[in-house]
């Protein structure tokens, strides 16, 4: 049977940037914005609050994790804040990728792991729209278990670090992501995929992509009117069904041109249209360009990084 959260974080490709664990003495209080970056957080010990832009504030508690796919304004206090005009000190680098935040004579009062990771899929922002914005779970110690892995093995040089790393990743997103499905997950697959009868109908589109569905064939398939499923499925997913049928097409259209899998007449078949001028224009619609300018311009790319290699990217500083 397909698995529709697997493919998708499958495809988005999950790599290892860094992960730190930071002590904390109260008051304290660090802002970053991330432009779009995953984020993830799980707490050790004490307590910590959690801002992100445009959201209530979260109360987190030893156990915690959160994971927030494409994090921007993010804010993180102790559990009580110092005030509003108090700087906190610059986080003190203590080695080995940890650090201390707060008043240098006060006393630790709470310990987290944190990690930025990063997906190689360069349809990332199309397949996090599938995703919920956050995820908060409570008192998984699996997931703990696997934040350590992946921080201790981002520590060490050892063989196929690299592969260890992205299936840690896939892993822990999965891991996380399905935790939530019994939680207050913020609308996006996870919740479509926790209502049976909404998933017996998102694993019909994935299973089989080149049905020509309809709202009232997916409704069938959920044993539901059309009206009740269209309003429970929008709910619960933050988009409409064929919105979500489309871009799951077209993350699976953009996948095989980059991969050279068959010409544009194919990969529109493979997508469950029945002629590749249909498909050029919802392609280009949908992604801004035409399929075939998309395939050559991934073409060029991957000639370049066999002939040339990577461009090492300009090392950035670690900041909590």
């Amino acid at each position: 049977m397909i698995d529709p959260l697997a493919e998708v974080v499958t495809l988005l490709q999950p790599g290892a940037r860094f992960s730190k664990l930071v002590l904390g003495a109260s008051p304290w209080r660090v802002s970053r914005s991330d432009t779009g970056q995953p984020f993830y957080c799980v707490i050790l010990e004490g307590a910590c609050r959690l801002m992100i832009d445009g959201r209530e504030p979260i109360d987190l508690a030893s156990g915690d994790f959160v994971l927030i796919p494409a994090a921007y304004g993010v804010t993180m206090t102790s559990f009580v804040p110092p005030p509003p005009d108090v700087q906190t000190p610059a986080p003190s680098a203590l080695g080995n990728n940890e650090f201390r935040l707060g008043e240098p004579n006060n006393p630790v009062d709470s310990r987290m792991m944190i990690g930025h990771c990063s997906f190689g899929s360069p349809d990332a922002t199309l397949l996090l729209s599938l995703l919920p914005e956050l995820v908060h779970v409570r008192g998984e110690a699996r997931l703990a278990t696997l934040v350590q892995l992946v921080r201790d093995e981002s520590r060490e040089q050892r063989p196929a670090r690299e592969v260890v790393l992205s299936r840690l990743l896939e892993v822990l997103l999965i891991e996380a992501l399905r935790s939530a499905a019994e939680t207050t997950a913020s609308p996006g697959l996870v919740r479509g995929l926790s209502d049976s009868r909404l998933a017996a109908a998102i694993r019909g589109m994935h299973e089989h992509p080149t049905r020509a569905w309809t709202v009232a064939d997916l409704a069938k398939e959920s044993a539901l009117s059309r009206s009740t499923f269209f309003e429970r499925f929008n709910r619960a997913l933050g988009q409409a069904p064929m919105e979500y049928l489309l871009t799951w097409r077209m993350a699976l259209a953009k996948d095989l041109l980059r991969r050279n899998e068959g010409r544009v007449a194919e990969v529109a078949q493979r997508v469950g249209y029945s002629s590749a001028s249909t498909f050029s224009v919802a392609f280009t619609r949908h992604v801004g360009r035409p399929p075939s300018q998309y395939a050559r311009e991934h073409a060029v790319h991957a000639f370049a990084e066999a002939a040339f290699g990577d461009i090492e990217p300009t090392p950035t500083t670690n900041r909590t």
